[in-house]
């Protein structure tokens, strides 16, 4: 008669007894001796008895019914994860088994759909960056930053990494974390208190033969356009530095790519293009650099390349320069990027793909408008400074409460209140950078409208009204 195994068990009570033995143990509980005794759960859990399909339906609607639902919301946050109009045909898209089920393509004979898409959104990203050399994903923007600042350190045996003073805090903590273990130093240049851009005068002072990179965000963290991009390029160059440049691609319909203004690395977040923003993800990192042997063969991550059969008359996608991957050079490698974001990566290609050049741009125009009357609308209300840095904006800005306001209002009570209202009225800034005092970070997307935009600056005028 066969040995019954419980369905939701890993292993039978035998091979628990084979491995405790393993271990020199006789009990699962010697396992967890080290743990202190009044920490130990020593009363009985309070489990229900065991409900029908129907019954537990029923109960997770009543849960679920507590929950606001994001529709419900006027939602002006950003700061890395932005809220766009999703074509149905990217769902379609990524919602095909071929796609959806698939892992990573170590085996290229059998993951050729994969592989090709993959391949097509590399080169609709090289052509939006105006870099040629793209891989096939990172986990998310800031992974991709760490990975840069490492690459520029193994490129020019340099240990000075240089970066805005105003990035996003999950982007530095990241940042942190990858160049711990390294003898990197992360450097702040300091940015032009009214205008916000990179202080040039400063970043030449840190410039030194110990820089490895500097690193620049266009469009900033805070929202406004670098103007200084060739003069930055130019100071990293002459130096000896790499030139690193993280963007938002959804601006790229509008402004210039990094590539045309001589950037070495380029990096960003890829969930604007045709990515949801489920609690914060999924999330897409890119990555880009110049067609430099040197370089590409440091670069982290996958590349999918096009073949053709020894006879030449056949063609097929590979994965290449493997050389750089931990699953080749083991402990040698320059990345652990293994998994990747595969399927984000696809429903960017299919986003790109369905708006294609003309309809990027005035997806970029169309933000802009509405990003302008925004700040127009919140400028015009009694103790507010909008924008707070006088420079271009995409799509995001910075608003203060005046010195008067700010005495008797805090922005993050600002924000509470203006929650009752449900509306999310942006990310409050001064716990973060305590110099910026009372401000917000505003995002303002394609799915906003004139109405929604007048409704969530009526709602503060008549907060600070009545406070």
């Amino acid at each position: 008669m066969p040995t019954f195994r419980h369905p939701f068990l890993p292993n039978a009570d035998e091979q628990q007894k084979e491995m405790l033995a393993k271990l020199g143990i006789t009990t699962v509980e010697e396992l967890f001796k080290d743990i202190p005794s009044k920490f130990k759960f020593k009363g009985k859990m309070k489990i229900p008895v065991g409900l029908s399909e129907t019954e537990v339906r029923r109960h997770i609607e009543k849960l679920l019914e507590k929950n606001s639902n994001p529709a419900s919301f006027l939602s002006f946050l950003g700061g890395g994860v932005w809220p766009h109009m999703i074509p149905e045909v990217v769902h379609s898209v990524t919602g095909r088994t071929e796609f959806y089920t698939a892992y990573t393509p170590y085996q290229a004979e059998i993951s050729q759909g994969m592989l090709q898409a993959l391949f097509e959104y590399q080169s609709l990203i090289a052509e939006l960056v105006d870099l040629p050399v793209v891989n096939a994903s990172m986990y998310d923007w800031a992974s991709s930053l760490g990975e840069a600042a490492l690459m520029t350190r193994r490129l020019t045996k340099r240990s000075a990494f240089l970066i805005p003073e105003f990035i996003a805090p999950n982007r530095r903590a990241v940042l942190t974390t990858y160049t711990a273990p390294t003898d990197i130093k992360i450097k702040s240049v300091p940015s032009d208190p009214v205008q916000g851009k990179t202080d040039l005068e400063q970043l030449k002072e840190k410039m030194n033969s110990n820089v490895a990179g500097i690193y620049i965000e266009n469009p900033a963290y805070l929202g406004y356009l670098e103007p200084d991009v060739d003069a930055i390029a130019e100071i990293a160059h002459d130096s000896g530095a790499l030139f690193v440049v993280g963007v938002d691609p959804i601006s790229l319909g509008i402004i210039r790519p990094p590539g045309n203004y001589d950037a070495d690395i380029v990096i960003g977040e890829g969930q604007p293009l045709g990515n949801n923003v489920y609690f914060g993800g999924s999330l897409l990192g890119l990555f880009a650099c110049k067609d430099d042997r040197k370089i590409l063969r440091q670069m982290p991550g996958r590349l999918i390349g096009l073949t053709t059969t020894k006879e030449g008359d056949k063609r097929g996608f590979v994965m290449t320069l493997q050389a750089r991957e931990q699953h080749i050079r083991r402990e040698r490698a320059t990345s652990n990027i293994c998994s990747n974001q595969a399927l984000c990566a696809v429903a960017a290609a299919a986003y790109l793909c369905t708006l294609g050049p003309t309809g990027l741009r005035k997806l970029g125009e169309r933000i802009m408008q509405l990003r302008h009357y925004t700040e127009q609308k919140l400028s015009r209300v009694e103790g507010i400074l909008a924008p707070r840095f006088q420079a271009s904006h995409f799509k995001e800005f910075v608003f203060s409460l005046d010195e008067a306001t700010a005495k008797r209002f805090s922005i993050q009570k600002m924000m509470a209140k203006i929650s009752q209202e449900r509306i999310q009225g942006g990310i409050p800034l001064n716990k973060e950078f305590p110099k910026l005092k009372e401000s917000a970070l505003v995002c303002v997307t394609e799915l906003q409208t004139k109405e929604s935009i007048d409704k969530f600056t009526a709602s503060i005028q008549q907060i600070l009204e009545v406070n």
